[in-house]
């Protein structure tokens, strides 16, 4: 668990455009490999991220609605693609373009997740951003065990407003 003495900053770090951090986690979203991006942009040493929860670099302004319709997919069996605000040890953050997909073993059974992220494009973080501070806003406007529901709403709102899928409309912004 991240420790709750690390605040945000406005530091951002910017990925270079043929960066690829690359993590894997065992089916609970525990740390299992880690590549030297990821470690750099994290600001962990490999041995402070494995074996931790993924959620180490989780950002307090990403919406949580956003990593249910993550982890609703992921646990499905289905590939996801998000655009997500991390930070880093120091307070710092970093966007990512992330890439989940589950991973199987022989018989079909889903024993983890590879996520591999790149360097996200700013024209889509332009209409990422206001979308992810809306859905935060009505998070924190209610009861949090209404939280994730209200941050959904806004999201569900507009993608109907968008007339596309998540899975579409991500990839196509």
């Amino acid at each position: 668990m991240k420790s709750k003495l690390i605040q945000p900053t406005q530091v951002e770090r910017k990925m270079r455009q043929d960066d690829f951090i690359v993590s894997k986690t065992d089916a609970r979203g525990i740390i299992t490999y880690c590549n030297p991006i990821f470690i750099e942009f994290a600001g962990y040493t490999e041995q402070e991220l494995l074996g931790k929860q993924h959620n180490i670099v989780r950002h307090p302004h990403m919406p949580r609605a956003a990593f249910k319709l993550a982890w609703d997919t992921i646990k499905s069996g289905r590939e996801f693609f998000a655009y997500v605000k991390n930070m880093s040890k120091d307070g710092s953050y970093y966007w990512v373009f992330a890439h989940i997909t589950p991973d199987l073993d022989p018989v079909g059974q889903l024993i983890g997740y590879t996520s591999v992220r790149r360097c996200p494009d700013q024209r889509v973080l332009d209409v990422i951003t206001p979308l992810y501070q809306k859905m935060l806003n009505a998070e924190q406007s209610v009861a949090t065990t209404d939280a994730v529901a209200a941050g959904t709403r806004v999201l569900v709102d507009y993608l109907a407003h968008k007339g596309k899928p998540y899975e579409e409309w991500v990839l196509t912004v």
